[in-house]
């Protein structure tokens, strides 16, 4: 288990002080110890001059005796009397007296170190053990020079324990006094060391708070060291940190807000061609269900050849590449594709950008076929009329059966030229926002009746069926008469037109309190599911050859649409093949402020 940081600083500050202590009774006890063996060494010293100015009768030191005269005995004994060991020693090594010994039980002393060195200097120091009394001495050893004779050694010494006793005496005070200075600076220093470390503790649950998000400033302690400048350091960083955060979270936020809005899809691919964003419209524009997880790769959610081909062009080098797609089938949809190299990183990668262009395509078709059918419609009656003119003119015109016949074609081609143009130009006003509606108070009952009061006899030619369906206590609401009977008559007219004798149409009309909503149905052909959503457009025929046999413009949904919505209501339409066809539409309850002129598209 790791320690904390009040017992690390504390065993630090023991150690310190017994590595600073152990030093200092070592090297105290040496100098110590020299110092009493000098001061030894001094003492016998004196004591041998002392001896040396009275030293024993010369008669009484003679070698051929291992008894030591009386007089020899009683000079060894004045001495001894300073508590020393005096021994008389010849130059051969023989022991002639001892203060605390039988000479004649002492071994030779030629081989002590002391007795050599005085043999050879005058004086001899050592310290060692001895083995005729068993215990440890200073010695120091005299040449005492005899006239007429060899030398005799007079040795004196002292017991070491009394140096010893003077040590441990003093190495008993160093570490009680030490052990005291360590109880009071080993306190201090883990009362120091405490307070050092909850200051780094604290220091270092801010930090941790700083790593979970938590930015709160920590509280200095006006200590005024290093620890209160890091504190103060650490607040700054954090506020910097978290005004860092903060921003880069909002231009998170927002761009992430911006690219989820966006219609547009937005994907973002690394060079592993693995997604790493892509936002809701990519998606829904795929057909995925769900915005793909990030790290998905880009082969397992793409599916479009063109679009996997553009981006790894992309990832290869190529700094920009555009292309289209086509998704769908039955409904098919546009999409222009836009795929941009991008380094942010060390890695590139591809940003790609899906805009839809299916209205955009929608619309050049409609262009396409506008013109087509424009030119197309026009050239039919333009071609008969010039062929039967240039045929009166080429002398049918004496013939008064046929020049009767040829001018009656001439005339129905005339005036279906008139009412082609006739509706190009409503529908010019309608694009060119010059429709004006007279809204006023409308009665739906009435309305109703009226309408199907104009188709009647249209419908009895056929023998069909025309009767209305209308919800009871309906609201008025608030219309153009004329522009609106415009819309109900031409789908009645579609309903008579393309339901075969016998069949039935029925104009039903209901409402949700907001609006009335209008429905046309009859038995008739029905209109495929592919052409539904077509049919509105301008000159769209499910069935050319019928529309022109019945002598449709091609422009009567179109306007009808557009004067629907001009009044804010919607229309639309629901079939099926030899089912027949419902027409709905709705119009805005009657309200005080509709009752008003307004120019709409």
């Amino acid at each position: 288990m790791r320690l904390n940081l009040f017992w690390k600083l504390g065993f630090a500050f023991f150690a310190l002080l017994i590595a600073v202590l152990l030093p200092v009774d070592y090297y105290a006890e040496r100098n110590l110890r020299r110092d009493y063996e000098r001061a030894g060494f001094d003492q016998l010293s004196a004591i041998a001059r002392i001896a040396l100015a009275s030293p024993p009768p010369v008669s009484s030191l003679s070698t051929n005796s291992r008894t030591p005269s009386p007089a020899l005995r009683e000079w060894v004994a004045r001495m001894a009397a300073s508590d020393v060991r005096v021994t008389v020693i010849t130059a051969d090594g023989l022991v002639l007296a001892d203060s605390q010994s039988d000479p004649q039980t002492m071994e030779n002393h030629a081989g002590r170190p002391e007795i050599r060195e005085a043999l050879a200097k005058g004086d001899g120091l050592s310290i060692r053990h001895s083995v005729t009394i068993n215990r440890d001495l200073l010695y120091y050893a005299t040449r005492f020079s005899i006239p007429a004779g060899p030398p005799v050694i007079l040795r004196f010494a002292i017991p070491l324990r009394t140096v010893d006793d003077e040590v441990w005496g003093f190495r008993r005070r160093l570490w009680l006094s030490s052990l005291a200075m360590l109880l009071v600076t080993g306190m201090a220093s883990l009362l120091i060391s405490r307070s050092f470390s909850r200051r780094v503790e604290r220091l270092q649950s801010f930090s941790r708070r700083v790593a979970e998000g938590d930015f709160r400033p920590i509280e200095a302690d006006r200590s005024g060291d290093v620890l209160e400048v890091l504190a103060a350091s650490l607040n700054d960083s954090a506020a910097r940190l978290d005004r860092a955060i903060r921003t880069v979270t909002e231009e998170r936020d927002l761009s992430a807000a911006i690219l989820g809005s966006m219609v547009e899809g937005v994907a973002v691919v690394n060079s592993a061609e693995r997604l790493l964003f892509a936002n809701a419209g990519f998606a829904e524009i795929l057909e995925l269900g769900a915005p793909p997880q990030s790290g998905s790769s880009l082969v397992e959610v793409v599916r479009q050849t063109q679009l996997l081909e553009a981006v790894r062009a992309v990832l290869k080098g190529t700094p920009r590449v555009q292309a289209e797609i086509v998704t769908g089938t039955l409904r098919q949809r546009f999409f222009a594709v836009t795929v941009a190299s991008v380094k942010a990183t060390e890695n590139s990668g591809a940003v790609v950008v899906l805009h839809d262009i299916t209205d955009l395509r929608k619309l050049e078709r409609i262009r396409r076929d506008f013109v087509a059918n424009v030119s197309h419609e026009f050239k039919t009656p333009l071609t008969a009329i010039q062929g039967f003119a240039e045929t009166l003119l080429a002398g049918a015109r004496d013939d008064p059966q046929n020049r009767t016949r040829f001018l009656q074609i001439i005339l129905d081609h005339s005036r279906r030229l008139a009412r082609l143009t006739d509706d190009l130009l409503e529908l010019s006003k309608m694009d060119a926002d010059r429709l004006d509606l007279e809204m006023d108070r409308l009665s739906v009952s009435q309305f109703v009746q009226s309408c199907l009061e104009t188709a009647q006899r249209s419908a009895a030619e056929k023998h069909l069926r025309l009767s209305p369906k209308l919800q009871e206590s309906l609201p008025d609401i608030a219309a153009d008469r004329r522009r609106l009977a415009e819309v109900l008559q031409n789908l009645l007219d579609n309903a008579i037109q393309y339901t075969p004798s016998g069949g039935k149409i029925d104009v039903s009309a209901s409402s949700d309190g907001d609006e009335v909503t209008f429905t046309v149905s009859d038995t008739g052909i029905g209109i495929p599911l592919a052409d539904q959503s077509r049919i509105f457009e301008r000159f769209y025929r499910v069935d050319v050859a019928r529309s022109r046999e019945v002598g449709g413009t091609g422009l009567g949904l179109s306007i009808a649409k557009h004067l629907v919505e001009a009044h804010g209501g919607r229309i639309w339409v629901e079939s099926e093949i030899g089912q027949g066809s419902q027409f709905h539409f709705t119009v805005p309850v009657f309200q005080p402020q509709h009752a008003a002129t307004r120019a709409v598209r």
